[in-house]
């Protein structure tokens, strides 16, 4: 019984010590789409184990979470980005852009990336990817959206010029 007593204080400790960062943060959902453009992922990528060409139709979103500073903590951007409908067993990259110039639609502007916001990691056999980040909300102040590319390799070097895409508004 005296344990549970102890268990119990911690919990609520720990629960209360949570309530302001959640009291000081808004969390954003935002629907990834395929992008404009067919998107295919060849055989030479070195993680994939298909000998054809692949079609990419990608399906996810991603949650973003704004925690406003904190003490000498800077105010922070948090990114979960979850897809499905990937090639198995292969690396995608995904980070914020700024406007560029070719379009008014952010997702076919062609802006510049933000490389503190890089997110890279590998699908699962069955397609599926869950990637997540944190950065300075000060990098993230002029992103128009976020975007996901196939990755050639393990640091996230762009195969293509996006399979996903979503505008952002902070």
């Amino acid at each position: 019984m005296k344990n549970n007593i102890i268990l119990l204080s911690v919990g609520a400790l720990a629960l209360a010590s949570c309530a302001p960062m959640m009291a000081n943060s808004t969390t954003l959902p935002y629907t990834l789409s395929a992008q404009d453009s067919p998107s295919t992922a060849m055989s030479s990528n070195p993680m994939s184990t298909s000998n054809a060409t692949a079609i990419i139709k990608p399906v996810g979103g991603i949650t973003v979470t704004n925690a406003t500073a904190s003490g000498s903590a800077p105010a922070t951007t948090s990114t979960t980005a979850k897809l499905t409908g990937l090639l198995p067993n292969t690396y995608y990259v995904a980070h914020y852009h700024l406007m560029g110039a070719a379009s008014t639609s952010p997702c076919r502007s062609g802006g510049a990336l933000i490389k503190s916001s890089m997110l890279v990691g590998q699908s699962d056999a069955s397609g599926a990817l869950t990637l997540s980040g944190s950065v300075p909300t000060n990098d993230l102040t002029n992103a128009t959206y976020f975007n996901v590319h196939t990755a050639s390799d393990a640091m996230g070097t762009p195969a293509d010029a996006g399979i996903s895409c979503t505008p952002i508004k902070f």
